[in-house]
């Protein structure tokens, strides 16, 4: 069955659904501040986080003490942990995230630094550091992301029909550098550029043992060198209503970004992308700062315009801006010329206080097949998770999620939401 059609008419639809709601920009969860900007209704409810039971527990008295306005200015949250999102087997992750704000938190959103390294005990291990900078009244943007990876993984070839048997391991490593700046154009809108380069060396695979049909180990075959480097300036607009992208609140988010690779600035060949990512959160009461209840859903649509990227820079599972989609499919499964993904999740706090909550998730992927660039097959995934509050300031949460898909079960352990 060919689903072109109806991957394409599901997307068009979606997109449609977001103007209304973008429009208003408001629910019943929050009220603006003299800026136009949406601010968080206080809770009625004391909030608790991990740090107020660290402290009940070895600091007597703590939870009779009256509760103190907080002059902060940086919210921390740390976790040292084993998971096995980064691949098969186990491995050890530190993250570290940060909150702050640069401005009145009542007209600007609640910018955020991470860094994640991580080693899986079989060869790989990374150093992603990611930023979100907002500046005072939302006026300016500056995203940042910066990784040094040691990343050997497997891959399965071209297209959406590639069954398990061709599992192809690819050691390579990588050095990443974004950077993008936005300007405030109008409430909640902003336009702006960056430069994007993507640096793959030391690239080697295990063609001698793949499982691949003729055709397609000859496409991963060409399509491979010990090396590829792409470098060229983006062009971004972003239209986000939430006031937190480490746990949003109901609101809209809508991104999209044209890349270009060039041999002007670098690169090994001219070759050129659109990702276009939208998130849409819907209240199902009225006081979800207090104990969420929320449907959230994403789609993304990524896809390269012409020939000659390179195979490691192709859309593929698992590698979107944030490395947050297909929870319950392993990385890199699906690759083709693009990708299109949808996900729904429904978030529930389980106490009022917001210490503990959980999510249920389902989510779909589809990829071009190489000779068609058609979207033939849809690849299922779904699973639920537990959210312990960690920083209640930065309303932070451990995520720590169960995915499965035909074939494949994976735990992920993370600070922050999927989306």
């Amino acid at each position: 069955m060919n689903y072109s059609l109806l991957s394409k008419g599901l997307f068009f639809i979606f997109l449609l659904g977001l103007v209304p709601v973008s429009l208003q920009a408001q629910d019943a969860d929050s009220n603006y501040s003299g800026a136009g900007y949406p601010t968080i209704r206080r809770d009625s409810v004391p909030q608790k986080d991990l740090i107020d039971v660290f402290k009940t527990f070895f600091m007597p008295g703590y939870s009779t003490r009256p509760a103190q306005i907080s002059n902060d200015k940086i919210y921390f949250s740390f976790l040292p942990a084993a998971s096995g999102s980064m691949g098969p087997g186990q491995a050890f992750v530190t993250s570290t995230t940060a909150g702050f704000y640069l401005g009145d938190p009542d007209n600007t959103k609640l910018s955020s630094i991470s860094f994640t390294p991580y080693f899986n005990f079989r060869g790989r291990y990374g150093l992603p550091f990611r930023s979100n900078i907002w500046f005072a009244n939302n006026k300016w943007l500056l995203t940042g992301d910066t990784r040094l990876m040691v990343y050997p993984q497997d891959t399965w070839g071209l297209g959406g029909n590639q069954p398990s048997s061709n599992r192809t391991r690819i050691d390579y490593k990588y050095l990443r550098f974004y950077q993008g700046f936005l300007r405030r154009i109008k409430p909640y809108f902003f336009a702006g550029v960056g430069y994007a380069m993507d640096y793959h060396f030391g690239v080697s695979a295990d063609l001698e043992n793949t499982g691949l049909p003729k055709s397609q180990f000859n496409k991963l075959d060409a399509a491979l060198d010990d090396r590829s480097f792409s470098s060229g300036p983006n062009l971004n607009l972003l239209y986000d209503t939430r006031n937190n992208s480490i746990n949003p609140m109901p609101g809209c988010y809508a991104n999209l970004i044209y890349r270009m690779s060039s041999t002007v600035f670098g690169g090994n060949n001219l070759w050129q992308s659109v990702y276009l990512d939208m998130r849409k959160y819907v209240a199902l009461s009225h006081n979800t700062a207090q104990k969420q209840n929320t449907l959230a859903f994403w789609t993304y649509y990524w896809t390269t315009l012409n020939k000659g990227t390179p195979y490691l820079s192709l859309p593929s599972i698992g590698w979107d801006v944030f490395n947050r989609s297909g929870r319950g499919i392993e990385q890199n499964r699906y690759r083709g010329q693009g990708l299109i993904y949808a996900e729904a999740e429904y978030r529930r706090g389980i106490t009022n206080n917001g210490l503990l909550g959980f999510v249920v998730f389902a989510n779909a992927t589809s990829v071009t097949e190489p000779d068609t660039r058609q979207f033939s097959y849809i690849h299922p995934a779904g699973g639920a998770g537990l959210r312990i509050k960690f920083n209640k300031k930065s309303n932070t949460n451990i995520a720590l999620d169960y995915g499965f898909s035909s074939g494949y079960r994976t735990f992920r352990l993370a600070l922050g939401e999927a989306f």
